[in-house]
């Protein structure tokens, strides 16, 4: 693969999780470049972590004339090496939440063969060795996670929302680590999440979804005059300010689809409630 060509390439995606769904994916067409920290934005729902699962090959695409590339391999077909992914279904798997010393699931896993950079991990993050994993709390399992998942070099980076967990100076440490690695090591970051507190200095990019339609494409951050977010936004907005601003739109969006016939959410203001006890509770009983 040569350093010029993009490591990840999508072209023409649609995805849906059932055949007679509606789609999850609509004809998304994405490029990063080598050594890119994209940060993607989009409401709960906008399609974010389908499309860091496919570049995972964690979901198989079908639609005619779908590309999925990293690396310049078909994720399907010819699997590229380098590709970590890390969600948030992690700390909930039975597995890792058994009685199991932190020392021991990380030696499990090969810790002992990537000992300088898993110390470094575990520096960063403040793993306690002698921690059981069943009696930890999600944060700290979480952290347990990420130096399982990061202490082997990684090209691809997919990042799916598991910072959550983390206080805000391990988030802060982590952030750096991922930064310096991508910098040192030419790797690229693609992560969507909902926190955007300490990330003016990470993203070289940011993207923007909504209900599966890639609506910005990978743009870069921070913002210039010559950048195509300046017709929207002033360079001096913090990617808060933006991120603030496309949800927002994505609701007005979504409320005009709403308007012409798409289910809506919030409160039904039309439902009529029982007024007295004895119908309230017919209507709520689920013992018959």
């Amino acid at each position: 693969m040569n350093n010029a060509d993009p490591v990840i390439s999508v072209s023409n995606l649609t995805f849906r999780h059932k055949a007679d769904a509606e789609p999850s994916l609509v004809d998304v067409n994405l490029t990063l470049p080598r050594g890119s920290r994209t940060i993607l934005i989009g409401a709960n729902g906008a399609g974010k972590s389908t499309l860091l699962q496919i570049l995972a090959g964690k979901r198989l695409v079908s639609t005619l004339g779908a590309h999925v590339f990293v690396k310049g391999r078909d994720v399907f077909r010819d699997s590229p090496p380098g590709v970590t992914f890390l969600g948030t279904e992690w700390a909930m798997n039975p597995v890792v939440r058994g009685d199991i010393v932190v020392s021991a699931f990380l030696d499990s896993v090969g810790g002992y063969r990537y000992k300088e950079r898993r110390d470094r991990l575990l520096d960063i993050l403040d793993i306690d060795l002698d921690w059981h994993m069943h009696t930890i709390s999600d944060g700290e399992r979480r952290r347990v996670q990420l130096c399982f998942g990061l202490m082997v070099d990684w090209d691809v980076l997919l990042l799916d929302e598991v910072t959550v967990d983390l206080d805000v100076l391990v988030r802060d440490d982590l952030l750096k680590f991922l930064k310096a690695d991508s910098e040192t090591r030419g790797a690229t970051v693609l992560y969507a999440t909902h926190i955007f507190d300490g990330l003016k200095d990470f993203p070289t990019h940011i993207a923007h979804m909504h209900l599966g339609h890639l609506l910005a494409p990978p743009s870069a951050w921070p913002i210039t005059p010559a950048s195509p977010l300046a017709s929207q936004f002033a360079p001096s907005t913090s990617l808060y300010g933006v991120a603030l601003h496309w949800l927002k739109e994505d609701r007005e969006r979504r409320r005009q689809l709403e308007d012409s016939g798409r289910k809506t959410r919030g409160a039904r203001r039309d439902e009529t409630m029982p007024s007295d006890s004895g119908t309230f509770y017919r209507k709520y009983d689920y013992s018959h």
